[in-house]
């Protein structure tokens, strides 16, 4: 596990993002290209939207990008992976990120024709809790977590608990679950965990970045995005919550160990992301999910977020900045992401999504050169 633990989030966690700036890509309307410029001379403003599980690394990766490429400018909105999904869906987005692909019924619903989705970023979700003496990390079985959420475990010290963790004094507190009160692909994420380790949660609940969540005790919370989400754990005594593991470091929150498939207790780490997605063929179209992978290393909340992108840009010096950020992002780009906790990308992945950027147009014309 790389400890770093230091502030380079707190301009995400605070809510303090990327230039702002309005607009969209799919619209030939809403162009920077002045009149009679050749396309890709001049400044360019793109419009993003979706995952908070990507946001830091996004917010990171184009931080740097316009540095070296300063007549681009590109805003990174967050507001979560159903809110990215739908915006795009409108055409109001140059470009969204969700942590959950999207479904065939979604794909339909996409008003600008195909929408290529291309991983941008793995990474890992915590088990993240914040319970006054217990250690930095406990352990926390699957049929746990899931009793947990089902409201079948309602307290701290209960039983199922403490046999997993011997030694460790837990207190008689109640539990507070703390969940995504938006559509999430963090939810996704979490909620296909869920469905693949206990049969209850998939009869009775399901998965999705949406679900019907159980509250029995009347104590469940719901927060938007993953700093809400880390910000209602951080300040809330007894709570459990699932977040990205850039959000748990940057805010110091205690983590859980998980028993993966293997049967190996591990935390949530950069090799432990990597053997999940290793341990997974990644098919064409690039949807995937890789939760609870075989392998003593793999940890078993982790998977991708995907850029959501039009195949056909209706602008073209919007649509070629785009193909040439996403091109820097997937080469250049993934040396950032070890400093914050994500895993980066395997070159065989990259050059596989690089040749679909290639098929991106503008009036026909592939836009990538």
């Amino acid at each position: 596990m790389i400890g770093r633990k230091g502030k380079v989030l707190t301009a995400i966690v605070t809510g303090i993002l990327a230039v702002s700036i309005t607009g969209c890509g799919t619209t030939a309307a809403n162009s920077a290209q002045a009149p009679g410029q050749k396309a890709g001379s001049g400044p360019v403003s793109l419009t993003e939207a979706g995952s908070t599980f990507v946001q830091p690394l996004l917010t990171k990766q184009v931080a740097k990008y316009q540095e070296e490429n300063p007549n681009v400018k590109i805003s990174v909105q967050g507001g979560g992976s159903g809110f990215g999904i739908a915006q795009l869906q409108k055409q109001l987005l140059d470009f969204g990120a969700s942590d959950a692909f999207m479904s065939d019924a979604d794909l339909a619903k996409a008003q600008g024709g195909k929408i290529l989705e291309l991983p941008i970023a793995l990474g890992s979700v915590t088990i993240s809790y914040n319970v006054p003496g217990l250690p930095q990390h406990i352990k926390i079985s699957p049929d746990t977590l899931a009793n947990i959420y089902l409201g079948k475990i309602a307290n701290w010290d209960d039983p199922q608990i403490a046999k997993d963790n011997p030694g460790v004094k837990f207190p008689n507190l109640a539990i507070v679950p703390v969940h995504r009160a938006e559509g999430s692909g963090t939810t996704s994420i979490f909620t296909h965990y869920l469905a693949s380790v206990s049969p209850e949660w998939a009869s009775k609940v399901g998965k999705g970045i949406s679900v019907n969540w159980p509250n029995p005790t009347g104590k469940v919370i719901g927060e938007k995005g993953n700093p809400g989400v880390a910000g209602a754990v951080k300040n809330t005594t007894g709570a459990i919550g699932y977040i990205e593991l850039a959000y748990a470091l940057e805010n110091n929150i205690p983590y859980a160990y998980m028993h993966n498939k293997a049967g190996k207790w591990v935390l949530p780490s950069l090799e432990g992301a990597a053997a999940d997605a290793a341990a997974f063929k990644i098919p064409e179209d690039m949807r995937v999910n890789i939760v609870n992978a075989p392998g003593d290393a793999a940890y078993p909340i982790s998977g991708f977020s995907w850029a959501l992108v039009y195949q056909k840009q209706t602008d073209k010096a919007k649509g070629e900045a785009l193909v040439n950020f996403l091109k820097w992002d997937f080469t250049k780009g993934q040396a950032i992401a070890p400093s914050l906790q994500y895993v980066p990308l395997p070159d065989n992945l990259t050059q596989r999504e690089i040749e679909m950027l290639k098929t991106i147009t503008y009036n026909g014309q592939p836009l990538l050169k």
